[in-house]
């Protein structure tokens, strides 16, 4: 977790690093908390190597799509929902999923993460930007993609009242407001 924190304070130069950087600072920030989490859970309680890693796989996948659900909520939930101001990435200098996939649109927003939302105005016109393209559109998608894959390995466990739970818990993920 402390290597995604420092991760999210440097920007990259090309959208293909800022994707690979932003992927892998969303692991070790969020996703690796709730991936390991699980598997230890599975190792202490007796399951074999092939049940701690869907544990794991499981966990990953849905801490990957939390994380893509919160920068959504960020251009999407008002503030008393979130219990944060709006565009709070922004504000922090943070390229989040939605400005990286509407870079593809709008290549101005390049120079606008490169100095981390600096300048004045900066701000606004990505979150503005941003709601212009298909990037939080493309975000949502890529929240789904994960939740469907953690929903096919919590489909790989025997039925049970906690395989159902795992199921309910994508659910959660996908259709929280804040």
């Amino acid at each position: 977790m402390v290597q995604g924190e420092f991760m999210q304070l440097g920007a990259k130069e090309t959208e293909n690093e800022r994707f690979a950087h932003y992927f892998t600072k969303t692991y070790r920030k969020t996703a690796s908390l709730i991936a390991n989490s699980l598997k230890a859970v599975a190792v202490l309680s007796g399951a074999d190597e092939q049940m701690a890693e869907l544990s794991f796989q499981y966990g990953r996948n849905l801490g990957l799509a939390f994380q893509f659900v919160d920068d959504l909520l960020d251009f999407v939930s008002s503030s008393e929902a979130m219990g944060k101001p709006a565009a709070a990435d922004l504000k922090l200098g943070l390229a989040t999923a939605p400005v990286l996939f509407a870079c593809e649109k709008f290549p101005e927003l390049n120079p606008m993460i490169l100095r981390r939302f600096r300048e004045p105005g900066d701000v606004e016109r990505a979150y503005e930007l941003v709601h212009q393209s298909q990037g939080l559109e493309q975000t949502r998608f890529l929240a789904r993609k994960h939740c469907i894959e953690a929903l096919r390995l919590a489909s790989q466990i025997s039925e049970s009242p906690y395989q159902k739970g795992l199921i309910v818990v994508g659910d959660f993920v996908l259709n929280r407001m804040k």
